[in-house]
């Protein structure tokens, strides 16, 4: 007997494109900058530009989570994991070409923006995988203990544990033994806090998303009886 067809879907793929994008820019253009704003009722606050990109990728994971199921999402968080690893090895390889003469005067600004350490770059790669599949698992999990109710409630959930995940591991294995204790406490907390709130904050928008595709799909996946292990391609 012939193999019933995979179901097609008219926004996966351009979804899986955007997610791509946005986590490439997380890790190309957030390290280029460190930013001190200063915040009601809070102060200042000094953070690297990525806040404002990783909050994103995690939306993306959200939504594709909570519309076409764990499976689906994983595909695509593989998918941005090879894309900073070519990301990074390519960058690495621009950095160290040797320039031309009449660019000598611009390879400081190379090395600023695309030479960060080695460390730096596994950390942001392992930070970003785990994380990533930590949010996609605890949202497909409470969909099923809540029988599909309170989205709310597994968008705040993933996204907290997440990226308590994403930024634990991240600052302890880029900065742990290089700066002091206090002080990368105090910035891990303060990233994991700025991060959250950003997605939080965006819950109207990941609702409204949801219920859009959701229609448009004809979609509202369940995972019953999936395989949960992260290294799987099978969707």
């Amino acid at each position: 007997m012939p193999s019933a067809p995979l179901k097609t879907y008219r926004y996966y793929d351009l979804i899986l494109g955007a997610y791509v994008c946005v986590v490439l820019c997380a890790n190309l253009i957030g390290p280029a900058k460190v930013s001190t704003v200063q915040l009601p009722l809070w102060g200042p606050v000094t953070f690297m530009s990525g806040v404002l990109f990783f909050p994103i990728s995690y939306l993306f994971g959200d939504i594709l989570t909570e519309v076409y199921g764990y499976a689906r999402d994983r595909r695509v968080v593989w998918s941005g994991f090879a894309a900073l690893v070519f990301a990074a090895l390519m960058s690495a390889v621009i950095v160290h070409l040797p320039p031309a003469g009449f660019w000598r005067g611009k390879q400081p600004a190379v090395e600023a923006i695309f030479g960060n350490t080695p460390r730096i770059i596994c950390a942001s790669i392992v930070a970003f995988w785990c994380g990533s599949f930590v949010n996609s698992y605890v949202l497909a999990r409470m969909k099923l203990w809540t029988s599909g109710r309170w989205l709310w409630t597994r968008i705040v959930g993933s996204t907290l544990c997440g990226e308590l995940v994403d930024s634990a591991l991240f600052y302890t294995m880029a900065f742990a033994g290089e700066w002091p204790g206090p002080e990368l406490l105090d910035v891990t907390v303060t990233q994991y806090v700025l991060k959250s709130a950003w997605e939080i904050v965006m819950t109207p928008v990941t609702y409204r998303i949801v219920a859009f595709l959701k229609r448009a799909e004809q979609e509202d996946y369940y995972d019953r009886g999936t395989n949960f292990t992260p290294f799987s391609l099978r969707a």
